[in-house]
């Protein structure tokens, strides 16, 4: 069963784990998802939430909805869903929705006024190129997304694969754990963009900016170092989006003469670990504390080592090849998509531009 979880994290909603419920005796027509059925976010917390619209990519499986979403299918002989969910995913189309929300409690539309909405209908044709042109980056971006699941994967199987040529040491003699400082928030525009958790979590660059320009080097994060958030959320990052300055509550990893790649398996080995222990909230405030990192891990020997070295850091650095990839074909996408569905910018024209980034 879809719920609001998966249509909130995924614009173009995958074959992935969902919750299971019991369905008999229902005509499987009405309850049941196909391929491009539009789902609009029926209420939410925040005005911005209310209406959010996805699209259905994928169905392996039997599967409904839950109640807090509605579902539009739409006539495929005279529209095509994916040129409307890009339509309501544009600011024209945001701005549409937003006349027929209503702030109570909670923000929420109504099925009967969604009915009502006017929205462009341009000739089937015409649907079809638009959807076609930023449909190209959405599946490339998809694609790469896979790709990295598979060396992250891959990278993981092989790291364990040398557990019987590894060595028990301490977490803390593979690598520095530089921790970020309270920066001060400056004018707009002013010295550099500031990485908190916020922002490793989102996958959104980030927007609060340091005031004073200056600042050591060990603060500042490149694409290609690893961040690891030791409060909240205890997750491991590849950075890979322009320099930034390393907030409170991240540590930037520094390897201490051992190759990146190790270093953040040997952590992602201990993230189980670390995150059981920050769950004591009592005793850790929910967050580890330096003494974690002296936990001993199996750390491969140099010859295991070198004897991978050159096939995991060619998947590390394709893996960040692709991750940034990712963050020019999101930026074309989202600089085209008002453009196209405003009619200030031609089909053929955005096309030219796929070819650049395709």
């Amino acid at each position: 069963m879809l719920n609001m979880g998966e249509l909130f994290k995924y614009p173009r909603i995958p074959d992935v784990d969902m919750a299971r419920v019991d369905l008999t005796g229902f005509d499987e027509e009405r309850i049941l998802l196909r391929p491009r059925d539009l789902m609009f976010a029926r209420r939410s917390l925040t005005l911005e939430g209310a209406g959010k619209c996805s699209i259905v990519a994928q169905i392996n499986e039997p599967t409904t909805w839950e109640s807090s979403i509605i579902r539009a299918r739409l006539d495929p002989s005279i529209a095509d869903a994916r040129f409307y969910f890009y339509y309501f995913s544009s600011p024209v189309g945001r701005r549409q929705m937003e006349t027929i929300v209503e702030q109570v409690a909670a923000a929420g539309i109504r099925l009967t006024e969604l009915g009502k909405l006017f929205v462009p209908f341009p000739e089937l044709p015409a649907q079809q190129r638009i959807a076609e042109v930023l449909g190209a980056l959405d599946d490339k971006i998809a694609a790469n997304i896979k790709l990295v699941g598979k060396a992250d994967d891959f990278s993981q199987a092989l790291f364990k694969s040398l557990v019987n040529e590894s060595a028990s040491a301490p977490l803390s003699t593979t690598a520095r754990f530089v921790n970020g400082k309270a920066f001060t928030k400056g004018a707009s525009g002013a010295g550099r963009v500031v990485i908190r958790i916020a922002e490793l979590n989102s996958g959104i660059g980030g927007s609060t900016v340091f005031s004073d320009a200056t600042v050591g080097d060990d603060f500042l994060a490149r694409p290609g170092d690893i961040l690891f958030a030791w409060s909240g959320s205890l997750t491991l990052h590849r950075w890979f989006r322009p320099e930034g300055i390393v907030n409170q509550h991240i540590f930037k990893v520094i390897p201490n003469g051992y190759p990146s790649w190790l270093v953040y398996e040997l952590i992602r080995s201990r993230l189980a670990y670390f995150k059981g222990v920050a769950a004591d909230k009592a005793t850790t405030m929910g967050h580890i504390l330096r003494g974690h990192l002296d936990e001993l891990v199996d750390v491969p020997t140099k010859s295991a080592i070198g004897r991978v070295d050159a096939l995991m850091t060619s998947v590390w650095d394709r893996t960040l090849l692709a991750e940034r990839e990712n963050e020019t074909l999101a930026a074309t996408r989202d600089a085209l998509l008002p453009q196209l569905m405003s009619g200030k910018l031609r089909v053929r024209d955005a096309e030219k531009v796929l070819e650049g980034v395709l």
